[in-house]
């Protein structure tokens, strides 16, 4: 199955998903920061993530559970290869360089990117 990218209000509730691993729309609505969205745009949303495959239920009654069907490693692989081939040509290196000139990587992170560079040298 091809994984689709999700909007930033379905991949938020993916996230409460992925973290409460199943539950009712007002269990992930309780999960939700304020102010929180009304009860129906987070069942609409919940039932396009249904449709775009990432969300299963299951019925009791009139009642739906909802479940990931995608998990996170999965999306996060999805998400980090779009980002690398749509804005770093498919080239790590370059991803890395951007992230060091924006600083969005200090000296403690990157000191543990190198013992993974080297662990993969080791290899």
């Amino acid at each position: 199955m091809e994984i689709k990218e999700l909007t930033r209000a379905e991949e938020q509730l993916m996230h409460v998903l992925w973290q409460i691993k199943k539950g009712y729309v007002k269990e992930v609505i309780e999960h939700l920061p304020e102010p929180k969205p009304a009860y129906n745009t987070v069942s609409t949303i919940i039932r396009i993530l249904e449709t775009k495959g990432f969300v299963g239920h299951t019925a009791y009654g009139k009642s739906h559970e909802y479940h990931p069907l995608i998990s996170k490693d999965e999306y996060q692989n999805f998400a980090s290869d779009k980002l690398l081939t749509g804005y770093f040509d498919n080239s790590v290196k370059r991803m890395f360089s951007f992230f060091v000139q924006k600083e969005k990587i200090d000296v403690k992170e990157a000191d543990e990117i190198m013992k993974l560079i080297e662990k993969l040298k080791d290899k």
